[in-house]
């Protein structure tokens, strides 16, 4: 095993700037974009939403996911690490431990998810979905029955693990490396495909000519929590894939070019979804996990050429989605593996294993909870699923928080000036400083802040 100067186990890299993007660019990636931003623009206004949601990204998103780059190489840490590195002895490794927690338990819920597009893919090739199908029974079948949902949880979650196993280079970038490109021809493929469909045109113009009149304060917060949320930020995902950049890399270009990779995947999910909405005259806010599974499948097998054009565009969709979620997953994962072999010492292979199965158990409910267990489908004084509670608390609230600590610790605990010195460690400058200072400092934990308001009103 290579050793540092200090004399313990060497700290994997990436091979590559462009590695690094594309892994960086995949955890980014994943379920929220393909189906969680079409619907959310849908929602709110489709073309209106959109041009907010790209300033929200350019003015929020890319600064916080910068701040979280230059935490992660400046330490060559974890989440928790990284902030003991900075601020030894003090309570801010607690946020890291946050971010740990948060993507234990989202992983969990997570591979539930996941695991039923391995299913879609193997009923939608087989041609499950022709005419007079019943897609709503076909989805109660694979997420309601317990042996269905453990076992598709089973298996993308040991597809994760063995991935992660595998290290930075030789797992996780050697698979980003094929699986990102992969994703991204599909798409183009699938939306040359939807926006040649009839009816196309007017999915087009309500997704792409704005009408700002229908710009509100509650579009502007929806536009803002999509950025940020489509972006993995606030749980140290990443802080953990900063930690094995190099010096020599700029911060600053890899930031835009990862946040830039993210937000055109969700623009090609959007002239996908759109389209064939507008296809099969339905309303452009339908979405969400009910939209893939049962509205879209029944879409997918009607598109032309019959009978192999839906098999051919059904079986796409859902390999986009799981290539999406697997490298989402992956990133998950890698946040709790960093900290095992960080902080506990121990080997890749025991850290991923053992958090990896971790995450399996604790996902069980949510595997359980569309239908399979009564109670955990209809929580007693909650009043939603367990799988749905669990993404309310980690998925969102836990999210906000932790991006809002560490948008203030870089900003006023660490500094600004500090953390700037890292971006110019590489030696190509930070013309962008003082606009960063200026966003991280005021903007970006102002608008955090807002979102978290409006995610706690809301319950009420």
């Amino acid at each position: 095993m290579a050793m540092d100067s200090a004399g313990g186990p060497q700290r994997d890299t990436w091979g590559s700037k462009a590695a690094f993007v594309l892994a960086a660019a995949g955890s980014a990636v994943g379920l929220g974009n393909i189906w969680g931003f079409p619907t959310v623009a849908g929602q709110n206004g489709g073309a209106a939403f959109l041009a907010i949601y790209l300033l929200a990204v350019l003015l929020i998103g890319a600064p916080v996911m910068l701040a979280e780059l230059i935490v992660g190489r400046h330490t060559q840490k974890n989440p928790v690490g990284a902030f003991k590195a900075i601020m030894p002895g003090s309570l801010w490794s607690l946020v890291g431990a946050l971010g740990v927690l948060t993507g234990l338990v989202i992983l969990s819920f997570y591979t539930v998810i996941a695991g039923w597009t391995l299913a879609y893919i193997l009923k939608t090739a087989m041609g499950v979905f022709g005419p007079g199908a019943d897609t709503a029974a076909i989805f109660a079948e694979v997420s309601g029955s317990p042996v269905s949902a453990i076992g598709w949880h089973a298996l993308f979650a040991g597809i994760t693990i063995a991935v992660v196993v595998k290290g930075v280079r030789d797992g996780i970038e050697r698979w980003t490396k094929i699986l990102m490109p992969v994703l991204f021809g599909l798409l183009v493929l699938l939306a040359i495909r939807a926006v040649t469909l009839s009816g196309a045109g007017d999915g087009l113009a309500f997704y792409l000519k704005p009408d700002f009149s229908q710009i509100t304060g509650s579009v502007v917060l929806a536009a803002v929590g999509q950025a940020f949320f489509s972006l993995s930020l606030g749980m140290g995902a990443m802080i953990t894939y900063g930690s094995y950049v190099s010096k020599k890399d700029d911060l600053v270009s890899s930031a835009g070019w990862v946040t830039g990779f993210d937000t055109t995947i969700a623009i090609l999910a959007g002239l996908i979804i759109f389209p064939t909405l507008f296809h099969a005259g339905l309303e452009p806010g339908a979405g969400g996990p009910g939209m893939v599974f049962v509205v879209l499948t029944s879409l997918l097998s009607s598109i032309p050429p019959d009978p192999y054009g839906g098999i051919i565009f059904g079986t796409g969709f859902f390999v986009l989605l799981a290539i999406a979620a697997l490298t989402s997953s992956v990133s998950l994962l890698e946040v709790c593996t960093s900290w095992g072999v960080d902080e506990k010492g121990w080997t890749r292979k025991k850290a991923a294993v053992m958090l990896g199965g971790v995450a399996f158990v604790i996902g069980v409910p949510s595997a359980l909870a569309n239908g399979a267990v009564g109670w955990l489908s209809n929580i007693p004084g909650v009043g939603m699923d367990f799988l749905s509670f669990m993404f309310l608390l980690f998925g969102q609230y836990s999210l906000v928080i932790g991006a809002l600590l560490i948008s203030l610790f870089v900003a006023w605990v660490w500094g600004v000036n500090a953390a700037g010195d890292e971006v110019r460690a590489s030696g190509k400058g930070f013309a962008l400083a003082g606009a960063w200072g200026f966003l991280i400092r005021f903007l970006c934990p102002l608008a955090i802040l807002i979102l978290l308001v409006q995610l706690v009103s809301s319950l009420f």
